[in-house]
């Protein structure tokens, strides 16, 4: 037999000539980058809490807006958003509605007083170092007044114009359950003629365990690892 005959390529084809060494090392490049990748996403540390710890923690800012009594915009950009939206710690106030009369019971004075306290006014912002957002990525804080200390999470809570919020554990938990139960029996705000249907549905629920179970305040609702 003859030899077999070399068979032309087109020439749409191309030839690659490069060495094989040279490809395996191409490989060898990628296999090596993957891998990092992945060890270096095993170690990822977020940083938004140290980051929001360095911009905001013990700063002094001014109140552009008030959403409703425990939610306010301040005056310090928060990535592509020009202010920084805040949610007060453990106390939740009644919702409010744009249209008068579908607001939750006592949610428009909770929001007056917010807007009356706190609207243009510079505040001091204070953050937990164990977690500084919640699920909506709202900046979760303390609010203190700069004229006179006190914290605006605790006259809510006094007032009665906001619920100690008992479902989310954090540092100030039993100071603001001992603040609402001096509310409650002194018929402060929203506890003066408050019905069950009038409070939000978590509360209702707790409300009813209570009763259901006549366990004390600091019993009736375990913690979780959820965010307001």
């Amino acid at each position: 037999m003859g030899r077999a005959k070399r068979v032309a390529l087109p020439a749409s084809i191309k030839w690659d000539r490069r060495p094989r060494a040279k490809a395996m090392a191409g490989w060898l490049f990628l296999i090596v980058g993957l891998l990092i990748a992945g060890l270096d996403r095993c170690t990822y540390t977020p940083r938004g809490l140290e980051t929001d710890l360095a911009i905001y923690h013990g700063g002094i800012f001014r109140v552009v807006n008030v959403i409703d009594g425990d939610t306010f915009d301040i005056d310090v950009p928060d990535d592509q958003y020009r202010h920084t939206r805040i949610r007060l710690w453990g106390v939740d106030t009644p919702e409010t509605a744009e249209r008068v009369g579908e607001g939750m019971h006592y949610g428009p004075e909770a929001s007056a007083f917010a807007k009356k306290t706190l609207l243009g006014k510079h505040v001091r912002i204070e953050l937990s170092p164990l977690q500084t957002r919640g699920k909506y990525g709202r900046l979760l804080v303390y609010v203190y007044s700069t004229s006179t200390d006190t914290m605006f999470n605790e006259r809510l809570i006094l007032l009665g114009l906001g619920y100690a919020d008992l479902r989310f554990d954090h540092v100030y938990k039993p100071q603001f359950k001992a603040l609402e139960k001096r509310a409650r029996h002194s018929g402060a705000g929203l506890w003066k003629n408050v019905t069950l249907a009038d409070m939000p549905e978590w509360r209702q629920r707790y409300e009813r365990f209570c009763v259901r179970t006549k366990a004390p305040v600091e019993e009736s609702v375990s913690t979780n690892s959820h965010t307001p």
